[in-house]
């Protein structure tokens, strides 16, 4: 387990910044909502996809005890503990798990925008 050696809230630009050593990760407050260890995201090991989440802000992040992040989004959304662990897979693979969300959006014909709501026709 690798704990980072700075944690940075970013409120002007939305991000949520992670140093390890050398290793500078910049993770987006969107990209961290829809990926939140939550159960009302992890749906109890099926995932419920999040959407509309674009804009979505983090108000403040609290320590957890020694293993993890509470982080606190600016839509009411602060359940689910991001543990060392997983905040260090999550900027690992963030290009894969952005890509992966992206396409599960597209597949359900959702938005990231809550203001847009996509409507498939069948013709």
């Amino acid at each position: 387990m690798r704990i980072p050696s700075a944690i940075e809230l970013h409120k002007a630009s939305k991000t949520l910044s992670l140093k390890y050593g050398d290793e500078s990760y910049t993770l987006p407050a969107e990209f961290l909502r829809v990926h939140s260890p939550s159960a009302e995201v992890q749906g109890h090991g099926k995932p419920i996809l999040q959407f509309g989440k674009l804009g979505v802000g983090l108000s403040k992040i609290e320590p957890a005890g020694q293993y993890a992040l509470k982080l606190c989004f600016d839509d009411g959304h602060d359940s689910g503990l991001f543990t060392w662990d997983y905040l260090e897979q999550l900027a690992q693979r963030q290009d894969e798990l952005w890509a992966d969300y992206l396409q599960e959006l597209a597949r359900a014909g959702k938005s990231r925008d809550p203001a847009e709501s996509v409507v498939k026709l069948m013709l």
